[in-house]
């Protein structure tokens, strides 16, 4: 949530339930027998448009098993795709493999959980959870790091010790020496990664996307079939732009949507926030033991205050670190990804009312991956920033960020200036951008299902909606519930209705909502 362009979920740390409904009256067309969608081809072995990438295309991957029934390789890409004679990097992949022969095997579907900075290693080791068994009945399924993300060449911008600062640093500052803390903070981590090496300036999500089609090639597979979630619809967006001709079975879950600047990302998740919060105090009101009284609106504002409070008197747990603002609005952010957390929340902030930090304090940990020793179980905390400064060129200066305070406050007076001075992040980034905003059309790919949830805390709705206008083969499904995402989270509408694509190829009717 501190990301200046994502507020983006660990998502195999959120329980996640896979039910599966055979039928839905929402489903239209035909129920063809399966064909398949990402078996060898001629496109799977074509050397690249560019002869001094066809080594990558054409390397063999090297499978070895690695526990769990799961197999692990590497995949080799070049650092910098416009020198690819140059230094390469190796990529992690892991893949768990489907029992099934012949036409019932219908390739891979390779999994992004989102970020930038989540692992799609831990996720695919997930797969008995966040896939289906009609997907893994048919599907090879494969996760990956991306470049400069957990085990694939992972860039480390800091230690741990400096990364607990970080987090720790007054994220709404009120005068100007805690305006100049927070730009110091964000400063030095803009240096650390620079100094950590070349990829630094090269962990644009335009250069993953390109590592997917070779990771595609190396699977044997004439297209990408894929599942990506959160920041991992913006992957796959920038694939089905890139490499439209290779789209398979496409889904975009929870959706970030390309067109929008900076600004308008954060202005977006800020409200899509509030709302959640909203939908979140609804809830504990409605049932038992809740801490906050009265209606919905004074909840909200109960919880507002508590945070503004931190700022001036932090709160004691029962380790030497104080629950300080920016780890209180991690504690509260956190659960509100998935609607099975409200009862953590519940508990943690009844406990913080009383004076007592630690549970909020430990829900800030399980956001930023930090683990009890002290030590950040993956650079996904810091990443994050690396990719999505580089991805964009629309970094606000200081005057700018301090304006977009005060007007975010006006629409969400509990997150928008949090969020809003998470754009400071790339004010002094000290490597140029290679992207920009701008809306992904992917003329001449196959069908992608675009799935958006209703009340997504961190990508609303109406960017699923944007999304599937914007791309040319975009077809919307609506998930009307609370929470990040919708596949595997409850709904058996909405994972019949995504099974039935994936597997089948047939998608939901025009205008589909489940709930």
């Amino acid at each position: 949530m501190r990301s200046t362009r994502g507020v983006l979920p660990r998502r195999a740390a959120v329980p996640l339930a896979v039910v599966l409904l055979a039928g839905c009256s929402a489903f239209g067309g035909s129920d063809p027998q399966p064909s398949p969608v990402g078996t060898a081809s001629s496109v799977a072995s074509e050397p690249a448009t560019d002869p001094s990438l066809a080594a990558f295309y054409d390397q063999d991957l090297q499978w070895a098993d690695c526990s769990g029934g799961f197999q692990c390789s590497q995949l080799t890409v070049p650092l910098d795709y416009a020198a690819p004679q140059g230094a390469t990097i190796s990529l992690a992949v892991v893949r768990l493999r489907t029992a099934a022969k012949g036409d019932d095997r219908l390739g891979s579907l390779v999994l992004n959980p989102g970020g930038p900075g989540a692992s799609g290693i831990e996720y695919a080791r997930a797969a008995e959870n966040v896939t289906s068994d009609a997907i893994r009945n048919h599907f090879d399924v494969v996760g990956f790091d991306p470049r400069g993300v957990g085990t694939s060449a992972p860039l480390k911008c800091l230690p741990d010790s400096a990364i607990d600062r970080f987090l720790a640093t007054d994220p709404t500052p009120d005068d100007p020496s805690e305006v100049a803390a927070l730009g110091e903070q964000t400063t030095a981590l803009g240096a650390g990664c620079a100094a950590a090496g070349e990829l630094a300036a090269h962990v644009d999500t335009r250069s993953a996307a390109r590592d997917m089609d070779v990771l595609r090639a190396a699977l044997g597979d004439a297209k990408l079939n894929y599942l990506g979630k959160s920041y991992g619809t913006y992957l796959g967006d920038w694939y089905a732009e890139l490499f439209p001709q290779r789209v398979g079975r496409f889904v975009l879950d929870g959706v970030l949507d390309p067109a929008l600047s900076s600004v308008q990302v954060n202005e977006g998740q800020a409200a899509g926030f509030e709302v959640a919060l909203r939908s979140y105090v609804q809830g504990c009101q409605d049932g038992d033991d809740c801490p906050l009284t009265g209606s919905v609106d004074d909840g909200v504002a109960q919880v507002r205050a508590f945070l503004d409070a931190l700022d001036a008197k932090p709160l004691p747990t029962s380790s030497e670190r104080d629950l300080v603002q920016g780890l209180g609005y991690l504690g509260v952010a956190y659960p509100l990804y998935a609607e099975s957390l409200w009862p953590q929340l519940s508990a943690a902030l009844k406990s913080a009312f009383a004076g007592d930090g630690t549970a909020l304090l430990t829900l800030a940990d399980a956001y930023a991956h930090r683990g009890a020793n002290g030590a950040y179980l993956d650079n996904s905390s810091t990443v994050i920033y690396a990719v999505n400064c580089l991805d964009r060129d629309d970094a606000e200066t200081l005057p700018q960020v301090e304006a977009t305070a005060a007007q975010f406050a006006a629409t969400s007076p509990t997150f928008g200036p949090f969020l809003a001075w998470g754009g400071l992040a790339c004010t002094n980034w000290p490597i140029a951008p290679v992207g920009e905003a701008r809306p992904l059309h992917a003329e001449g790919a196959g069908p992608i299902l675009v799935v958006g949830t209703t009340r997504d805390p961190a990508t609303p709705y109406r960017w699923a909606q944007n999304v599937a206008g914007e791309l040319s083969s975009g077809r919307l499904l609506t998930y009307d519930g609370d929470g990040h995402t919708a596949y595997g989270m409850g709904s058996k509408c909405i994972d019949a209705a995504v099974d039935t694509y994936v597997v089948s190829g047939v998608q939901p009717d025009e205008g589909t909502t489940c709930s």
